[in-house]
């Protein structure tokens, strides 16, 4: 609870500072020549007007019971069209989190049946494609080896997009044999090569879907009144998008855990609208319903707020215009097979179940933030908050049968 004490006290600076500019902004008015005044009193109205738009739609709530309802208030609020952008998670922890939801394997295995991101990708172009009016969605992925948190790469390596989902799938199987998990897990780069995406294409309204598998990384050495550097940098992002006519859904599947997600949705910080919804896809598709009922509770899930959304950036002026304030991202192409990346890059740390060659490196092999601190009975090693979570050592996916607190 510490971490959206932090939250809620830079809610309140944003808050205040708004209501600083906002004092400033009338006091430089009444100062102002009799035409100056006059255009005050125009600018003040966009001002009131921006202001009553954030009060209205600085937090959405769940409003609808319905798919129909939902589709019925996207084209009664005048969207008759949206942009798709998809962000996909390839950090490590996808590696033990199907324990429960996926048969205790990889949650990007590829094999005879469709995965839960291959399932996600495939309903998500069910429900979500014919809001797209031209059915070219970029894809990006992060949390590899590659980017870690702090960039992405596109799907395609001249950065063009995939033509529909199912190049978006064909795409995705081509590219996870190449992959390297990794990490930490941070938001905040897929967010804002989105907003790079649609400052480009002139502030048209997109929807940005990122398919992931946890929350954001947060290390024990966090103090409960602070926000870890990944934290930080999503939340801020967040707040950035708001300024942008973007919608963000995440999509989790796995095992989770998905509890600070969920408080995501609701306690981020003061932005120019509720941009962010979170939809557990493990949860509606392990409900005992019919796989029509399963895709229909998802898409409600994932739509429900963006009636909103829409009506929000038409309210506040952001619909159509480039902002400027979108910083420049140019995605990496897609990760090279390993052997042609075997000279420029260590070998795959997945394939590795050695205790001696796993163990040189301090870090947490699940977080890569925290010193490893916990050992156990197959002799690997992660710090004490991550291995108390998993049931199988994520290095040699042996059943952990006792652990073992080590002291510097």
């Amino acid at each position: 609870m510490g971490n959206f004490n932090c939250i809620q006290k830079l809610k309140n600076q944003q808050q205040q500072a708004s209501a600083s500019r906002s004092i400033d902004k009338a006091s430089k008015g009444t100062n102002s020549s009799n035409h100056s005044t006059t255009m005050s009193i125009g600018n003040s109205s966009n001002s009131v007007s921006k202001l009553s738009a954030k009060a209205k739609y600085g937090f959405i709530d769940d409003n609808f019971s319905t798919l129909h309802q939902v589709t019925a208030a996207l084209r009664g609020s005048g969207l008759e069209s949206s942009n798709l952008i998809i962000g996909i998670d390839f950090t490590k922890s996808n590696e033990w989190t199907g324990q429960v939801s996926f048969n205790n394997r990889s949650l990007h295995a590829i094999g005879a049946a469709p995965n839960p991101y291959e399932k996600a990708i495939s309903i998500i172009g069910k429900t979500l494609a014919p809001f797209d009016d031209d059915n070219l969605i970029p894809c990006l992925g992060f949390g590899d080896a590659t980017t870690h948190d702090d960039e992405v790469f596109s799907f395609h390596s001249d950065h063009s997009s995939c033509h529909g989902f199912e190049e978006v799938l064909d795409c995705y199987k081509k590219i996870v044999p190449n992959l390297r998990l990794s990490g930490p897990t941070s938001y905040a780069p897929v967010i804002d090569a989105a907003m790079d995406i649609v400052e480009s294409g002139g502030g048209q309204f997109h929807v940005l879907v990122i398919i992931a598998d946890g929350q954001v990384t947060r290390s024990v050495n966090t103090s409960n009144n602070e926000l870890s550097p990944q934290e930080e940098k999503t939340i801020n992002s967040i707040v950035n998008a708001s300024s942008h006519p973007l919608s963000i859904v995440l999509v989790g599947v796995g095992d989770g855990p998905w509890e600070d997600m969920k408080k995501f949705d609701d306690k981020i910080p003061a932005r120019d609208f509720d941009n962010f919804q979170f939809v557990n896809f493990t949860e509606i598709m392990s409900k005992n319903t019919s796989p029509d009922e399963k895709e229909a509770a998802f898409a409600l899930a994932a739509l429900m707020e963006i009636p909103f959304q829409y009506k929000a950036v038409m309210e506040l002026g952001i619909l159509g215009h480039r902002t400027g304030k979108a910083k420049k991202v140019v995605p990496r192409p897609p990760p090279a097979p390993y052997r042609a990346a075997a000279r420029s890059e260590p070998a795959p740390t997945t394939v590795s179940s050695s205790p001696a060659l796993d163990d040189r490196t301090q870090a947490c092999p699940i977080c890569l933030t925290s010193a490893k601190d916990l050992a156990f009975g197959c002799g690997h090693m992660t710090c004490r908050e991550c291995g108390s979570r998993v049931s199988n050592c994520p290095i040699c996916r042996q059943r952990i049968t006792n652990r073992l607190r080590l002291f510097a």
